[in-house]
């Protein structure tokens, strides 16, 4: 069988998670979220956020917790802004825009945005009723290309986008991989006073499944559940995220696979690296973009899976290596071995 670099969550769940899941499987609790784990899992997270003010809820998966923020968020003649490497614009079958809000991209190098990019677009659209309205500024921490936000910079975009009353939701799918990224500033805690909204990510970092989206903005909080339940995304279950969340965070085992997934990928590049091997972006967590000849590219996909990102040339592509929360050292070291005895050729 192939060792697969294809994506985070080709794996079922850690371990600790699957006997939690086990070991309270015929305890009975309350549904739709008022379990008591769901329930101790968001004092939890409330607590290393240091965030009375914030409002976490529950939900299955990543696309559903972007649909259902900013449908919530949005009148419908509002819309969001974002990158044009945004999950939301190129890989959830236009679930945004379905809901009757029209996504605004804007071309990044790196996949992030800044106020300057963004002035632009509101320059634009200038509040008329013959156009959509501005309203959310859609992020990914880390991003679709696997770079991250500094601290520094997501202070200047919260500061601009409440300056210009525009609500700033942070995508979570892979932020335990932006927050210990090895030249990450950026810490947990700061995300209750710089976003509006933002998730956190269970699917892609040792959850079965599972997004917690946090809602700090108190202004924004108000009848949220209903919007969860009208989009069907209230588990009467709801223990089952409930659990997950609290093991993950409990003993910050949530932060120690998201390391893991980057160590692991910061090797493969390390080498790379060494070995004059460009890449697509530089990035510190668990993706990474690295430009090959072609014939390299095919040798190593005898037995290794990866996404072939972007055709550089007739002669090179861009490959997408992903790293997980269970990548293992043989992983990366069979994969760095055989990529040796190709190049050594």
């Amino acid at each position: 069988m192939k060792i697969s670099f294809k994506n985070d969550y080709s794996e079922g769940a850690h371990p600790n998670i699957l006997q939690a899941l086990v070991n309270y499987n015929e305890d009975q609790q309350p549904g739709y979220g008022e379990d008591f784990y769901s329930v101790k899992a968001k004092e939890i997270i409330k607590s290393k956020l240091k965030s009375e003010k914030s409002e976490i809820f529950f939900v299955s998966g990543g696309t559903q917790a972007n649909l259902i923020v900013i449908s919530s968020l949005l009148k419908p003649y509002q819309a969001v802004i974002s990158a044009t490497s945004g999950h939301i614009l190129n890989n959830e079958t236009g679930a945004i825009e379905a809901t009757g809000h029209k996504v605004l991209g804007i071309e990044t190098a790196d996949g992030k945005l800044c106020p300057s990019d963004i002035i632009p677009v509101l320059e634009g659209h200038k509040n008329v009723p013959h156009q959509v309205m501005p309203k959310l500024v859609y992020i990914s921490n880390s991003t679709e290309l696997g770079t991250i936000y500094q601290l520094e910079e997501l202070q200047e975009l919260s500061k601009f986008c409440k300056e210009n009353k525009l609500i700033l939701f942070m995508d979570g799918a892979r932020l335990a991989q932006a927050l210990t990224s090895e030249i990450n500033d950026l810490k947990f805690e700061q995300l209750a006073d710089l976003t509006d909204v933002f998730y956190i990510g269970g699917t892609k970092n040792g959850a079965l499944l599972g997004e917690g989206i946090v809602i700090n903005n108190p202004n924004l909080q108000e009848d949220f559940a209903f919007n969860i339940k009208q989009k069907g995304a209230l588990l009467a279950k709801g223990r089952v995220l409930g659990i997950q969340f609290l093991e993950l965070f409990k003993d910050d085992l949530y932060f120690e696979l998201g390391k893991n997934a980057n160590v692991q990928a910061m090797k493969i590049k390390k080498f790379m690296t060494e070995n004059e091997i460009q890449f697509l972006s530089d990035t510190s967590t668990n993706q990474i973009f690295p430009i090959l000849e072609n014939s390299v590219r095919e040798k190593l996909s005898e037995h290794f899976e990866f996404y072939v990102w972007q055709k550089i040339d007739e002669t090179q592509s861009a490959i997408r290596l992903i790293t997980s929360w269970n990548t293992k050292d043989f992983m990366t070291d069979e994969f760095i071995n055989s990529l040796y005895e190709i190049i050594r050729k």
